[in-house]
Parts: structure tokens; C-alpha cells; sequence
């Protein structure tokens, strides 16, 4: 465990501006979605692109493509939430049948063709763990923006996944940077149940 912390300190001394800049934005994303506030996609999408261009100094493609889509969902949710007045007005619930179906099939889907590519076309010694994690998450970032409160789970289910594989990967600072995301969610979940429970109370009154 103190192999751990010097590694993580000594990372933290190593990385750039940049790359502090993107872990600081994903960290306010994360604290302003669990509090229900539209402007957590504002500080996502900085933080995806400052991240994505830390990756391309990198030459880490493959998760270039992928934040790629972290960042389409990031501004489709900005916009479902901004300029759409179904939206505004959409309180926070919870997933039926239908919703089920269409995560069920962004994972699968996702799944499998994050792992072809993964495989095919990259050098990529954990295909099957990377599209797992990156899949889950697809489908935690569509219920966010749908604001519905499973998307904590999906988004921890990644989480616990992504965790030990940035540790296998030598990348200790977003190892941390996740764990703290992973805690952060669950208060997020909590907080949501809270939002929703005085959404009924309204409803009912």
C-alpha cells in the first residue's frame, strides 16, 4: 500500500498542466451532476478535451475514439437538458422495461464492437477489459443525460472495473481519480433518491 501512494505521488509530480486541468474538470463534472446541475456537461466537456489532447501527445488512439464518444453524449446531454423544454421540466426517475432494453443494448453492442476494434486494430493486451469498462459507461452517460437515477450504477459498474485496470496500466493518478468518482457516485445515487423523494411530495401535495 506504500508502494502505492509513492507511485501515485510521484505521477502526480509527473503530469502536466493539462492533464491536472482535465482530472480537475471531470472532478466538478462529477460533483455538479450529483447536485442535479445542468452545467456539470459544461466543465465534461472541457475536461474530455483537454483530455483528448493529452491522449493524442500520448498516442493513445484507440481512447481517443472513445472519449470521442463521452463527448457526443456530453453535448447531447447539455442540449437535452438546455434547449429542450420537455427536458427542463423532466424530473429525475427511474428505468422501466423499455429503458432496460435500450442499456442492455448499448453494453452489448458496445461490447462488441469496442472489443473488434480493440483487437483488430490496436495493440491493446486488455481488449476484453477495456470494453467492458467503456461500454458500461456508454450506457451510464445515456441514463445521466435521460436523468435517470440508474445511471450511477451503471457508471460505478464501470467504475470498479476501470480502477485496477488504470493500476495495471501504470496510470495511478486516474486510478485515484476513479476511486474518487466511484465514492462520489454513491452519494450521487443517495442524493438523487433524495431529489426524487421531494419530487413526490410535490406531486402529491
Amino acid at each position: 500500500m506504500g508502494v502505492f501512494f509513492m507511485d501515485l505521488w510521484n505521477a502526480l509530480l509527473q503530469t502536466t498542466p493539462l492533464e491536472r486541468f482535465s482530472v480537475v474538470c471531470s472532478i466538478i463534472q462529477v460533483l455538479l451532476s450529483r447536485n442535479n446541475k445542468v452545467s456539470n456537461y459544461f466543465f465534461g466537456i472541457l475536461g474530455i478535451l483537454t483530455g483528448m489532447y493529452v491522449l493524442f501527445g500520448a498516442k493513445l488512439y484507440a481512447e481517443i475514439a472513445l472519449n470521442m464518444y463521452y463527448l457526443v453524449m456530453s453535448v447531447y446531454g447539455w442540449w437535452y437538458w438546455v434547449t429542450n423544454k420537455e427536458a427542463r421540466e423532466q424530473p429525475i426517475t427511474r428505468c422501466d422495461k423499455q429503458d432496460w432494453g435500450i442499456v442492455l443494448g448499448i453494453v452489448f453492442i458496445g461490447f462488441i464492437i469496442l472489443y473488434s476494434v480493440l483487437n483488430h486494430f490496436t495493440d491493446s493486451d486488455v481488449p476484453i477489459w477495456d470494453a467492458w469498462v467503456s461500454s458500461t459507461a456508454w450506457a451510464g452517460m445515456w441514463l445521466l443525460a435521460k436523468r435517470k437515477i440508474e445511471n450511477w450504477i451503471l457508471l460505478n459498474i464501470s467504475n470498479a472495473f476501470a480502477v485496477p485496470l488504470l493500476i495495471h496500466k501504470d496510470l495511478y493518478l486516474f486510478a485515484a481519480l476513479t476511486s474518487f468518482l466511484f465514492i462520489v457516485a454513491i452519494f450521487g445515487y443517495l442524493k438523487w433518491q433524495s431529489i426524487m423523494r421531494n419530487q413526490e411530495k410535490l406531486y402529491h401535495a
